[in-house]
């Protein structure tokens, strides 16, 4: 049995785990929440710090509960990024602090692809096309060839941030995504609002600053109904048509966006009419958390994929299809 400890910290959630080749051993989590706005990244990063110590130390308290020492850990992993660099930073120095100080190997995580691994582990996918939404990242990726590659992706901002956006000027608080979809279900109407699927690209700039204008003159459940429709109507089109690219029979959704059920809705239809399989791994999996970190670092371990700390520098801008898949 293989076990590594995986942190992440990318953005707003500090969260460490536990993992073997078969479940999460444990997990511990601590959630920066701020006081008004969005996230601050100085102050995201205090927070990791602040709290990265705590964290670790509960991590081990729990698992040496169930007769795990942290001398029995295979590896140390983290997130090398793509995220927020003072985050990143953070988090890779605790990462190599416990590299060193327990003498195990370490594995720098690009944080897409543990959303993507670990929605392999957690259902029934073998080879999909998944679609990834959270705040920063909204991609469609799908395996040949030695890398997953990207069919399709956001031209400006993560569908998630601008779904925030919005709801922060719609006098929302943070985070904006489930309470735009608790004001689209008591909808009357739908509002026209820009869609903007470029090619195998999409923007969500202009949507969002369209259906801020839009309340001027519409309900805040028509307009957050609307740009629902429009935004999920944009990923599941490139979705549907990288299926199509692809050859594949299989989708996953991957990422903090994807417990919107409306979401899900609409790319099961999608499915449905193609006679695909589509799957969700358990909501716990979905939001940034350190078992997905834990897991890809696993993977990456048992293929010989380690780096030195000397070289374990984060990476803000960290691209998935950069990433040559030794797992796979």
């Amino acid at each position: 049995m293989t076990l590594v400890l995986g942190i992440e910290g990318t953005a707003w959630n500090l969260s460490a785990a536990v993992v073997d080749e078969n479940d999460v051993i444990d997990e511990v989590s601590h959630t920066y929440r701020p006081s008004t706005g969005g996230i601050h990244p100085r102050e995201a990063a205090q927070h990791h710090a602040q709290h990265a110590g705590q964290v670790i130390r509960k991590l081990f308290e729990n698992i040496a509960d169930k007769g795990i020492s942290s001398r029995d850990l295979d590896a140390i992993a983290f997130s090398q990024g793509p995220g927020l660099g003072a985050c990143l930073r953070t988090v890779g120095t605790a990462a190599r602090a416990l590299s060193l100080s327990l003498e195990k190997p370490l594995v720098g995580v690009n944080h897409c692809l543990a959303h993507v691994e670990v929605g392999r582990w957690k259902t029934p996918a073998e080879d999909p096309v998944v679609l990834y939404v959270s705040g920063g990242n909204s991609q469609v990726l799908a395996y040949r060839n030695g890398k997953y590659r990207i069919f399709g992706e956001t031209l400006d901002i993560g569908i998630g941030n601008a779904l925030d956006k919005f709801a922060r000027n719609a006098g929302l608080s943070h985070p904006g995504g489930p309470k735009v979809e608790e004001f689209a279900q008591a909808a009357a109407s739908y509002v026209p609002l820009p869609y903007v699927v470029k090619g195998m690209d999409f923007s969500f700039s202009g949507l969002s600053t369209a259906a801020t204008d839009a309340l001027s003159h519409s309900s805040i459940e028509d307009v957050c109904y609307s740009f629902q429709e429009n935004a999920f109507a944009m990923l599941v089109e490139v979705t549907e048509r990288a299926l199509a690219h692809t050859g594949k029979n299989e989708v996953l959704l991957a990422g903090g966006v994807g417990a919107n059920m409306r979401l899900r809705q609409m790319l099961k239809t999608m499915c449905e009419d193609r006679d695909a399989s589509f799957y969700v791994p358990e909501k716990r999996f979905m939001g940034d958390n350190g078992s997905m970190i834990a897991y890809l670092g696993l993977l990456m371990y048992k293929s010989g994929n380690t780096i030195e700390v000397a070289n374990s520098h984060v990476d803000p801008d960290f691209r998935p299809d950069s990433v040559e898949v030794t797992w796979l």
